[in-house]
C-alpha cells in the first residue's frame, strides 16, 4: 500500500548544471579507448613476457587483441602472461583497468545512482544551511517580475526559493538558478520544505486572492517575524490579507488600472512611473540610511531628490513639517538614476 504522506511529500529542486546525453556517452567512449590503449601499451612494451598459442610471439595486433578480450573479461586464454614482469603488470595494472573498464560500461546505471545520492546530499545540506532567504510563493508573471526586481537590487539567486504546484514551472526556476519546491504553498509541509520558518521575507504572488490569504496565514503561523509581501487582484481583499499577517499588500488589478489612467491623461507621467517600477532601467526608487553629514540639514542638502523620510516607523512625505530638519536614524526614500546607482555601488568611480 502506498503511503499517502509520501505521495504528497513536496519535491525540492536545486539548480544544477546539465550535461548533454551525447556528450556524456562520448566521455565514456573516450575513457574506454584510453584504458584500452594503456593496456595495449603495457602488453606490447613487455611482449616478450607473453606467449601466443598460435605462433609463440606477440605482435602489436596481438597486443590489441589481448587487451580487448582481457579488459572485457572474455579471456580466451590463447595469449597468456608467462614472464614474472608480465604477471606483475597483470596484477597491479591490467586487473584494476579491467574493473574500471567495467565501471565505464555500466556507467549509466552508476551515474543515475550517484546522481540520486548526490542530489539527496545536496538537498540535505541545503536544508541545514538555508536561512535569511526569500520565499516566493508563485512563479507566474507576478512572481517572475518580483524576482527580477529583487535580482536588480542585489539579491543573490542562492537566497531565493520558489514554491509552485506546477513541476514544469519549478523546473524552469531551477534552470534559472533558484532552489524550487513543488507543492501547494497553502500547506505547512510544503512551506517547511522551503524553510519558511527561517526565511527573512515571504513574497505571496499567487494568481488567486483566496490562495494568497491561505498562503499568508500559513506563512505567518510558521514564521511570526518574517516580512510578508502579498499581492491581490481586488482591493476589497486587502484588509483580509492584512488581518492574515501580510505586512504590505499590493493590489495588482487596480494598480494597473491607475497606471492606465495616468498614461492616458498624462503619458509622460505614466512613462516615468513605469520607469520607476522597472528597477535598474533608468530612474529607480531607493531607500537608504541618512549619512552623518546630512544629519541636521534639510532635504535640499541631500544630493538625490527625496520623496519621503521614514522616521520611527512613520512615512513622512517630503513636504511634511517634520522633514524640515533631518535627524539621526532617519531613512530616506530617494530617486536615483542608473548612473547614480552605479556610482553609489562603486565609490571609487566617482
Amino acid at each position: 500500500m502506498n503511503d499517502p504522506e509520501a505521495v504528497r511529500r513536496p519535491l525540492v529542486l536545486l539548480p544544477t548544471a546539465r550535461t548533454a546525453p551525447l556528450r556524456a556517452v562520448a566521455k565514456r567512449v573516450v575513457l574506454a579507448l584510453v584504458l584500452l590503449l594503456a593496456v595495449v601499451a603495457a602488453v606490447y612494451a613487455d611482449r616478450g613476457g607473453y606467449r601466443d598459442g598460435a605462433d609463440g610471439t606477440v605482435s602489436l595486433l596481438d597486443a590489441f587483441y589481448y587487451a580487448s578480450v582481457t579488459i572485457s573479461t572474455t579471456g580466451y586464454g590463447d595469449i597468456t602472461p608467462v614472464g614474472d614482469a608480465a604477471r606483475l603488470v597483470n596484477i597491479v595494472f591490467i586487473t584494476p583497468v579491467r574493473v574500471l573498464f567495467l565501471i565505464v560500461l555500466v556507467g549509466t546505471t552508476l551515474e543515475v545512482l550517484a546522481e540520486r545520492t548526490r542530489d539527496d546530499w545536496r538537498k540535505a545540506r541545503w536544508r541545514t544551511r538555508v536561512r535569511d532567504h526569500i520565499v516566493v510563493a508563485g512563479y507566474g508573471t507576478k512572481g517572475r517580475s518580483a524576482i527580477k526586481t529583487l535580482l536588480s537590487t542585489g539579491v543573490s539567486r542562492e537566497s531565493i526559493v520558489v514554491v509552485d504546484p506546477d513541476p514544469r514551472v519549478v523546473a524552469e526556476a531551477a534552470e534559472a538558478g533558484f532552489a524550487g519546491v513543488v507543492g501547494d504553498a497553502t500547506r505547512s509541509s510544503v512551506l517547511r520544505q522551503a524553510a519558511v520558518h527561517r526565511a527573512r521575507e515571504v513574497v505571496v504572488a499567487s494568481a488567486r486572492d483566496d490562495t494568497a490569504v491561505l498562503v499568508t496565514l500559513t506563512a505567518r503561523q510558521l514564521n511570526p517575524h518574517a516580512g510578508i509581501q502579498a499581492s491581490v487582484r481586488e482591493s476589497e481583499n486587502v484588509p483580509l490579507l492584512r488581518q492574515s499577517g501580510a505586512d504590505h499588500v499590493v493590489t495588482s488589478s487596480e494598480s494597473a488600472g491607475r497606471l492606465l489612467g495616468v498614461t492616458t491623461s498624462q503619458p509622460n507621467v505614466g512613462q516615468v512611473i513605469e520607469d520607476l517600477l522597472d528597477q535598474g532601467s533608468g530612474l529607480d526608487l531607493a531607500e537608504r540610511d541618512i549619512r552623518p553629514e546630512e544629519v541636521g540639514g534639510s532635504l535640499a542638502a541631500v544630493p538625490e531628490p527625496v520623496l519621503a523620510v521614514v522616521r520611527n516607523g512613520l512615512l513622512l512625505p517630503f513636504d511634511h513639517a517634520g522633514c524640515g530638519m533631518l535627524m539621526a536614524g532617519d531613512r530616506l526614500i530617494v530617486v536615483r538614476s542608473k548612473r547614480q546607482a552605479e556610482a553609489s555601488a562603486d565609490p571609487a568611480a566617482t
